[in-house]
């Protein structure tokens, strides 16, 4: 099947109007494009560590949606050109041109698999569920990845920091808390490396059921690794499920902002002497995230490590 992508051009000003005016048709899932820079508020919403660069705003936006001919077009199309005789009077259309192409239907979901192959850290093995074991790997520590629609192939430079740091300073039975779990790669990792339990906090639904399944193909007992919804810095019953005062390790692979938040939280639930092991920082908030550390009289800083463009900060919490 092709899909129709439809692309008015407008202004800024016209944008929420028109995106209402859309909704009432029942054209849903809109790709808004402008030069608008994000504010200070917008980016720690959304836990941005790189912006865009854009061009200077001129006032302008590119409003597209999807229609395929199973789904009314023509009776929509026409609707969206009423709908813009109808704004006309009250809001600035600008060109108010409407583009047509035309766009293959892919999937999406899967399509991004043919990249994911299996690859080595150090001396652990991670693939994905679907590839076989390469020849001369098979001695390798095996771990087994399907990320679904949650976060974590674990190829990225910050997944490969967490998980030095986890073989570093694992020893065998550690209890593990895993915020912002994802696809639960770390914390199976950490099982994996001989901890004994793990519980991991995730703001996705889809990262519940990415981390069951790949326990499943880890031939990991559910019992091991508990998987909660949840933000462990504000919400009071993500903290009283994840508990007080009982985790070796924590390992946090997610954003110097998150993290700069996370760390006046995490020693709760460390045990005195715990390890805290972060990653996800850009170099450029490095500064940041250790000022913060330095700042909290709970932890002492043990070492930094570097790949690409990306810190891992570990420290520990002190005994008293």
């Amino acid at each position: 099947m092709k899909w129709r992508k439809y692309t008015l051009t407008t202004t800024t000003e016209a944008v929420d109007l028109i995106s209402c005016a859309l909704d009432e048709i029942g054209i849903e899932g809109i790709e808004i494009e402008d030069n608008i820079p994000l504010t200070e508020k917008e980016t720690k919403g959304m836990f941005i560590d790189i912006l865009p660069e854009l061009p200077p705003d001129d006032g302008t936006a590119r409003v597209s949606f999807y229609l395929d001919e199973g789904d009314g077009e023509e009776e929509k199309v026409a609707g969206v050109r009423k709908a813009l005789e109808e704004l006309r009077p009250f809001v600035n259309l600008g060109a108010c041109t409407l583009e047509v192409s035309e766009t293959e239907d892919k999937d999406w979901i899967n399509n991004w698999k043919e990249y994911f192959k299996p690859f080595t850290v150090d001396d652990i093995l991670i693939k994905p569920t679907w590839e076989e074991i390469p020849a001369g790997q098979e001695g390798k520590l095996l771990i087994q990845i399907d990320p679904g629609t949650a976060f974590g192939t674990g190829k990225h430079e910050t997944t490969q920091l967490c998980i030095r740091q986890l073989k570093k300073y694992l020893h065998g039975n550690e209890a593990v808390l895993d915020v912002g779990t994802g696809s639960g790669i770390l914390g199976i990792t950490a099982l994996k490396l001989g901890a004994g339990r793990v519980f991991g906090t995730d703001l996705d639904e889809n990262a519940i059921t990415a981390v069951r399944e790949n326990l499943q193909a880890n031939a990991i007992s559910e019992d091991a690794f508990s998987v909660i919804k949840g933000n462990l810095i504000d919400d009071t019953a993500v903290k009283e499920a994840a508990g007080y005062g009982c985790y070796d390790v924590a390992v946090a692979n997610i954003l110097a902002d998150v993290i700069i938040q996370l760390q006046k939280e995490i020693a709760a639930h460390l045990v005195p002497g715990g390890i805290f092991i972060t990653s996800g920082i850009i170099e450029g908030k490095e500064a940041a995230v250790r000022e913060a550390f330095a700042a909290n009289e709970a932890f002492e800083l043990l070492e930094v490590t570097r790949q690409g463009e990306w810190v891992s900060v570990t420290v520990r919490k002190k005994d008293s």
